[in-house]
């Protein structure tokens, strides 16, 4: 078998000793110095440091600060506006020509960034099974999230790279990659690859199971005195319930629906006191909680998310830098994906007061609270969420009744009135529907879009109609680099 050199930075992730200043200061990480993996290693503070350090660079833009969340792969899956020439920035990548310069510079750095968070949390993998510096709980903790991290890394990599799964799963995607070296590693072909996921899942799913604190705790944002702040702001880790959700994307990504609507109804059921749905007040009231926060399982948790917000969505940005909707809140897409005003989600959208017709989404924009002060949803960078489980539940229940009703539970929670689809195929388009309003900006419609093999999707430079997909299109090709440097 083929096999390619993939490059790490050199300065491992896991070597960061993180300053901790107060009781949320494990999620408000800042690098101060690279001590020798002994000494990190050499405590239990040091492995949840390592661990932090993690955490912490998946904010890189390179990944889920920015190309895998809010931005070019929410291009990629037509929400947005790609312009008319290339004087747009996104210009290249609705368009799929992964033969631009830009385009294929920015998919090598995620590759790069995105197989050295691997060799981080494989090195703490390690020193997992070397050490006895950790309590019995902490060890199991620490190792499930690692184990989680490391599969949600590689589903997403083979959810980029790899090929459409329904028609090639025995051809050659990516690196399965388990060691903390930097060793030349084979491709595996993607029908093995999401076999290691599930593997790496289930293992950890079952260390947290009897080790997380979420499942008894619940997520504690406001910890009481004398708390284990290590045990609290549960969903800025890969917890428990979080990880179900990727069992449930890897068994769909596999094919294997019945597996994935067991796990979501199980869960569903389990986080419904963990993890309520956010109530209408709150979400469109005076301080709007435009993330639902309560319903969010996992996020990054970025003091300077409002960065992100300047970057892709805010009314000062120029038309050919703005990620937005194409039409006007009265005229194309906007009305098109949203069969009522009321919402919830609808109400994210603005039109511009800058004069101009763009529209404004505003998911990330800061909510600065009457005291002057920001809420924790502030910071936040969803990355997996409730609604996910109803929406697969809805998918794969083979009850149509059933199905129906997890659907239109969802659609109520976001104030919008029942549908009533006739037979499967309405059922999967009202279902489809409901996922590109839900996932905007999270990085999860053109991976369903791609495990559908869908070949006709809306086009999102256009303010109606559809566009043909082929299939090629759905797999980002392997960065030159990796090709040039195999052995």
């Amino acid at each position: 078998m083929k096999k390619i050199l993939f490059y790490i930075n050199s300065c491992l992730l896991a070597c960061l000793l993180l300053v901790t200043v107060s009781c949320e200061s494990w999620i408000n990480v800042e690098p101060t110095d690279r001590l020798s993996e002994d000494k990190v290693y050499s405590s239990q503070k040091g492995f949840l440091q390592a661990l932090n350090g993690v955490y912490a660079e998946m904010m890189n833009t390179s990944v889920y600060g920015g190309h895998l969340s809010v931005g070019v792969i929410d291009v990629l899956a037509q929400y947005y506006d790609g312009g008319s020439d290339n004087s747009y920035t996104y210009y290249y990548y609705p368009r799929y020509d992964y033969t631009n310069t830009g385009v294929k510079n920015t998919f090598a750095n995620v590759w790069s960034k995105m197989y050295s968070l691997i060799t981080s949390v494989n090195i703490i993998l390690e020193k997992c099974e070397q050490t006895d510096v950790l309590s019995a709980q902490y060890q199991k903790m620490i190792k499930g999230e690692a184990l989680a991290l490391r599969a949600m890394f590689h589903l997403d990599l083979l959810r980029l790279f790899g090929p459409v799964m329904s028609e090639a799963p025995d051809e050659r995607a990516i690196p399965y990659v388990t060691v903390a070296d930097q060793s030349i590693q084979d491709f595996l072909t993607a029908d093995v690859v999401i076999g290691k996921i599930i593997q790496d899942l289930t293992q950890a799913s079952d260390m947290l199971q009897s080790a997380d604190p979420i499942l008894t705790d619940g997520v504690k944002h406001t910890p009481a005195e004398g708390d284990n702040v290590d045990f609290c702001y549960r969903q800025y880790r890969l917890n428990y319930f979080a990880v179900q959700v990727l069992l449930a994307r890897a068994y769909l990504w596999k094919g294997d629906k019945t597996a994935a609507l067991n796990i979501a109804e199980t869960t569903i059921s389990m986080a419904a006191p963990i993890f309520p749905f956010t109530s209408s007040a709150t979400a469109t009231g005076a301080y709007p909680d435009r993330m639902f926060s309560s319903e969010v399982m996992f996020a990054l948790y970025n003091t300077n998310r409002i960065s992100v917000y300047r970057k892709y969505f805010a009314s000062t940005l120029e038309t050919r830098n703005i990620l937005s909707f194409a039409g006007t809140l009265d005229s194309g897409r906007i009305p098109e994906l949203y069969d009522s005003q009321n919402d919830l989600r609808y109400k994210m959208w603005t039109a511009s007061s800058e004069g101009d017709n763009d529209l404004i989404f505003n998911k990330y924009e800061d909510v600065v609270l009457k005291d002057g002060s920001t809420s924790h949803y502030c910071y936040m960078m969803p990355l997996i969420r409730l609604s996910e489980l109803y929406l697969i539940a809805a998918e794969c229940e083979t009850d149509f009744s059933q199905a129906l009703t997890y659907l239109n539970t969802l659609r109520n929670k976001r104030n919008c009135p029942n549908v009533s689809p006739g037979t499967p195929e309405e059922l999967m388009t009202a279902v489809t529907s409901e996922f590109r309003k839900e996932m905007i900006g999270e990085g999860q419609m053109f991976f369903f879009y791609k495990r559908h093999a869908m070949q006709s999707l809306p086009n999102g430079s256009a303010s109606s109609g559809n566009m043909n997909m082929l299939l090629k299109n759905y797999v980002v090709p392997i960065p030159d680099s990796e090709i040039d440097n195999r052995l």
